[in-house]
């Protein structure tokens, strides 16, 4: 009979994380008349899940935790990164399941999953959701991108197209591999992190010859590996390029095709409360100026630059922010003002926000199902290097 609470409130939590994806897809919002309810509805299961169970910390710590996710939502909804209805779900997900709710055990490999973690499941659940963002990232893009702007195809599968180069640089890495390989061998001194760094610098200085040594050293090594072990190089080479033009493609869908496919001019007459500003506004002595560099960009100008301070923020009083919120009516007026004054242009870029929700319902059945993924991963890099 105890059981049954924890498995009422995953039900609960995975049927609400299901519609509140395909209201976030299909209208943009996580309704209030979804997540209030559920804040209240896991309060009380917890309520009598302690009464049933003797134990009064059960729902003091169901309160405890729910009020830390929320202060937590709301910091991150003060930065900007989530929207106001991620908040809710998120509060309302740790409400209903504060705690690992213990529905099944099994092992792969001698190892049992779910992997707890040392701290709460909600936090665990934000961790897997922020990490499955990036797969339903790259879904939604695509799917954006062949719907809205087909001609964005061609641009992603440019690496594709580009066989030869990335042929080239594969080659590169697995003859940097290999010297890697044999020299720490002949020293016997093999260490994940420095035999990284070795062929790194070997990749990066095999890759600074001219094209005909390059081609020779390549050659003669990829041979020699070749006939020290066909099968593995040739597996290695293969599985190495189909990386590298996967990563291509990746980078290619979160930069240049992504902010393309997710952002749309709009006349300032046009904008509405909510629509995200794809850059922010800054001014200083009645001059307006667009800051539109994503914080990679800022940081790879500062290396090249050597001026550390162009990581940090324009100077300037800040007009418009990108917050995940969007513009207000007041943001509105005043861009409207400005337009009028020819201070800035008579149209807007805005970006599609990409919807939350979904990545929200595939952390939270990987939390319930596989575990924590950051504490997996770590538990993987300790058994590697100890």
């Amino acid at each position: 009979m105890i059981i049954t609470i924890p498995l009422i409130s995953a039900t609960i939590a995975i049927s609400a994380c299901l519609y509140a994806s395909y209201s976030d897809l299909k209208h943009g919002i996580i309704p209030n008349k979804l997540t209030f309810p559920l804040i209240g509805i896991g309060i009380i299961l917890n309520g009598f899940y302690a009464l049933q169970t003797g134990n009064l910390w059960i729902i003091i710590g169901c309160l405890l935790i729910t009020g830390v996710i929320f202060v937590l939502g709301y910091l991150f909804w003060k930065l900007g990164a989530w929207a106001g209805g991620d908040v809710k779900l998120f509060t309302a997900l740790a409400a209903l399941l504060p705690f690992y709710p213990a529905l099944i055990t099994y092992q792969i490999f001698q190892v049992t999953f779910p992997v707890e973690s040392n701290y709460p499941f909600p936090l665990t659940l934000i961790i897997n959701s922020i990490l499955s963002m990036l797969p339903f990232l790259l879904i939604y893009v695509f799917y954006v991108a062949i719907k809205t702007k087909p001609h964005l195809v061609g641009e992603l599968l440019s690496p594709v197209k580009d066989y030869r180069k990335n042929l080239v640089l594969t080659l590169v890495i697995t003859s940097a591999v290999t010297l890697t390989y044999f020299i720490t061998k002949q020293l016997n001194y093999q260490v994940i992190i420095v035999s990284l760094i070795m062929i790194y610098l070997f990749s990066l200085l095999i890759s600074k010859f001219p094209n005909r040594v390059k081609a020779v050293l390549v050659s003669v090594v990829t041979a020699f590996a070749l006939f020290y072990s066909f099968q593995v190089t040739i597996s290695s080479i293969i599985i190495l390029f189909i990386s590298i033009v996967f990563i291509e493609m990746v980078r290619k869908l979160l930069t240049t095709v992504s902010k393309e496919a997710l952002q749309n001019d709009y006349p300032v007459s046009d904008l509405k409360e909510g629509m995200i500003p794809a850059y922010k506004l800054y001014q200083t002595d009645h001059e307006i100026f667009v800051d539109d560099e994503s914080f990679f960009q800022k940081i790879k100008k500062a290396i090249k630059t050597t001026d550390i301070s162009l990581i940090t923020a324009p100077k300037g009083k800040l007009v418009v922010g990108s917050l995940a919120a969007g513009l207000t009516k007041e943001d509105i007026e005043l861009l409207k003002n400005l337009a009028k004054e020819a201070k800035i242009s008579n149209e807007f870029r805005v970006k599609k926000g990409v919807p939350f929700a979904p990545s929200i319902l595939i952390g939270l059945i990987i939390s319930l199902f596989v575990g924590d993924l950051a504490f997996i991963l770590l538990k993987i890099i300790y058994g590697i290097m100890y």
